[in-house]
């Protein structure tokens, strides 16, 4: 007997099967092959790694440790990029031992050595372009490639995340500011050489045309920040939840802060404003009848996708599958 959606205990985290292929094909449409690496942040899930690279993405992007470890057992080891800084690399040097590739991204003299001595092969030299977060100086890059090298790694090229402005919601501005932050990038890049300019997310993916392979992965589920840039990809994702509570003027459903990613703003619900959410629910108006479910878009995917054990694949009202989100975790 088929499970149906309304059997679902709530809240739980739904994904369109349909809208989900859908925004996969555009976006190997658009960038097919290794003009993509996909990151996993974004879903944490190997299933849906595996519809990425049956789509012709085979090199993925990477948050954690453990979401190498996780997609290399998965047999998606093929070309992995952990773009982010560790001080211990010793598992990803076991990975790489055990037939996977596993390059680094460094922006450090500390983060180099690092990389040496946990036995890492190759490496990126991430540059800050303009997001105050991990990513050296543009004009340190050079330098740093030079002492990777010389501690015996290859330097496969650069990246850098123009983060401040992918969710720019003016178009022109979002293009403005991706072009300064390339600039940035390429001018490290000449100091550094290698095959990769590694750059870019959902929201700069159709703009960045300076970097030769996009990290863009929200793509596939979408959220309420990226749905609001316009975008050709549909919200795949949803998490269910059940009125519990009615009054004349609000409704309240049961599902709040432990299970979506609040970071960028309050869920959205169709024909219904969200007012606030707490620990365990949402509430909206105009109210619903008690016992009736109803399908939240999450502010922000990444976290969305981290606060669940599972995922149910649907199909209209039908549950097609469920897949663990099993990259969860450090």
């Amino acid at each position: 007997m088929s499970t149906r959606v309304r059997d679902l205990p709530t809240p739980a985290l739904i994904v369109d099967a349909d809208l989900l292929a859908a925004n996969i094909a555009t976006m190997a449409a658009a960038l097919p092959g290794a003009r993509l690496r996909p990151h996993v942040k974004a879903h944490k899930c190997t299933s849906l790694a595996r519809l990425q690279a049956t789509a012709g993405h085979h090199s993925f992007t990477c948050a954690t440790i453990r979401e190498c470890e996780g997609m290399a057992a998965a047999g998606l080891g093929q070309d992995l990029l952990l773009g982010n800084e560790v001080l211990d690399a010793r598992r990803l040097g076991a990975l790489a031992d055990q037939g996977a590739r596993v390059t680094l991204a460094v922006d450090s003299d500390a983060t180099i050595e690092a990389a040496a001595a946990g036995g890492v092969r190759e490496v990126l030299i991430d540059v800050n372009v303009g997001l105050p977060r991990c990513g050296c100086a543009p004009d340190d890059a050079g330098r740093l490639a030079g002492l990777a090298r010389s501690r015996g790694l290859a330097v496969r090229g650069v990246m850098g995340y123009e983060g401040h402005v992918v969710g720019l919601e003016d178009a022109a501005e979002r293009e403005r500011q991706c072009r300064a932050s390339m600039e940035l990038l390429l001018a490290a890049h000449a100091d550094v050489g290698g095959e990769l300019v590694s750059a870019g997310g959902t929201g700069t993916y159709a703009i960045n045309t300076w970097a030769n392979e996009l990290q863009a992965g929200s793509y596939a589920l979408m959220d309420v920040a990226y749905g609001r840039l316009g975008l050709p990809f549909h919200q795949a994702v949803f998490v269910l939840a059940t009125v519990i509570s009615a009054s004349p003027e609000w409704a309240v459903a049961d599902a709040g802060l432990k299970t979506m990613g609040m970071d960028r703003g309050k869920p959205e619900l169709d024909g219904a404003p969200v007012w606030f959410c707490s620990d365990e629910h949402t509430s909206f108006k105009p109210p619903r009848a008690v016992g009736e479910q109803v399908r939240l878009v999450p502010g922000h995917v990444d976290p969305t996708l981290a606060y669940h054990e599972r995922v149910y694949l649907v199909s209209e009202d039908e549950v097609v599958d469920m897949w663990p989100v099993d990259l969860r975790g450090w």
